[in-house]
């Protein structure tokens, strides 16, 4: 039996927990939250069920960590400094880490202190930690390098991401400004609230995997325009309003653009697919028609990942480290 704690009782925190919960060899022995709508109350009832489990969340991280997880699946920020010192906490209690943290998928270009910390404590504790997710974690980078399988060489690889966020949860909507003005849309990603976290981390997880070094990555985000009037069941959005977000992520060698990703996340997006080129020898082109949902697919990854990191070598992992783990084997 794998025991586990749920650090994080968010929208994906709750669905990981949902899916986790299904495995016949899983138990949670503990969850934590700082939701005083969550904490006290059984993890059950904290993500919407009228069973009854046995496990409250609480909001003291460290006497649940006491418990000795062999896993804790963390759910709770995009930002590696906000948080490192909960993925130390757990790394230190003695138990392996698979955290949905954007920034954590690969930190070892933009955040080398951090990552060599991480890397460090896990070492200490005989323990694993993976940061991991659909975007980053797969679909533009994992999936990239295992479609780059069947080339001799890669010159250049371009990915294109169209999600429809109508079909996402609302603080995915409101991450990519749906309903702002413009001028509203550009003031929230000067003040650091509207972008998508992680392309830099996939390039940089390309480039690692394709060795590939890179002189620079740069990124820009631009708001895609509502042509027509989007209703979704949150929120709506009139036409001339912000639908969401344009971003592309560029990373270039000797002056040369290599690795381009590219982003459309808006509601009402209308062909959404993920798509992938990879120009060399041979050429690959793959497509996913409709796309992968982003937050399924996030959970299944996460929950996936638990039998992984039990059985991987201590330190700081990224996805370029792991097997992809199929569907069902868990």
């Amino acid at each position: 039996m794998i025991r586990l704690i749920q650090y994080g009782i968010g929208p994906i925190g709750a669905a990981i927990v949902a899916l986790a919960k299904q495995k016949p060899n899983a138990a949670f022995i503990g969850a934590i939250d700082i939701d005083p709508n969550k904490v006290g109350k059984d993890l059950a009832h904290a993500i919407g069920l009228d069973e009854t489990w046995g496990v409250v969340v609480s909001d003291n991280a460290a006497e649940v960590l006491a418990r000795k997880a062999d896993v804790v699946i963390h759910s709770t920020s995009s930002y590696l400094r906000d948080v490192v010192d909960q993925l130390i906490a757990c790394v230190e209690a003695g138990s392996n880490v698979v955290s949905t943290c954007e920034e954590l998928s690969y930190p070892l270009r933009k955040s080398p202190e951090l990552s060599a910390r991480i890397d460090a404590a896990a070492k200490a504790n005989g323990v694993t930690v993976l940061g991991t997710g659909v975007n980053p974690g797969y679909v533009m980078d994992k999936l990239v390098l295992t479609a780059s399988s069947v080339c001799q060489r890669v010159d250049a690889v371009r990915v294109l991401r169209v999600v429809d966020a109508a079909q996402r949860r609302l603080p995915l909507q409101k991450k990519v400004g749906a309903g702002l003005t413009v001028e509203e849309f550009h003031q929230e990603v000067a003040a650091g609230r509207i972008k998508h976290h992680g392309l830099p981390e996939s390039a940089a997880m390309i480039a690692h995997g394709l060795n590939m070094p890179l002189d620079d990555i740069s990124e820009t985000i631009e708001p895609v325009i509502a042509e027509r009037d989007v209703t979704t069941p949150y929120l709506h959005v009139a036409a001339g309003q912000v639908a969401g977000v344009k971003q592309i992520c560029r990373a270039t060698q000797g002056g040369e653009e290599k690795l381009t990703l590219e982003l459309r996340m808006y509601v009402g997006a209308d062909a959404p697919a993920d798509t992938i080129w990879i120009k060399g020898v041979p050429d690959v082109h793959l497509t996913i028609p409709g796309g992968t949902h982003g937050d399924l697919a996030t959970v299944a990854m996460a929950v996936n990942a638990i039998p992984l990191v039990q059985r991987a070598a201590p330190g700081l992992l990224t996805m370029i480290d792991i097997p992809i783990r199929y569907a069902g084997a868990f």
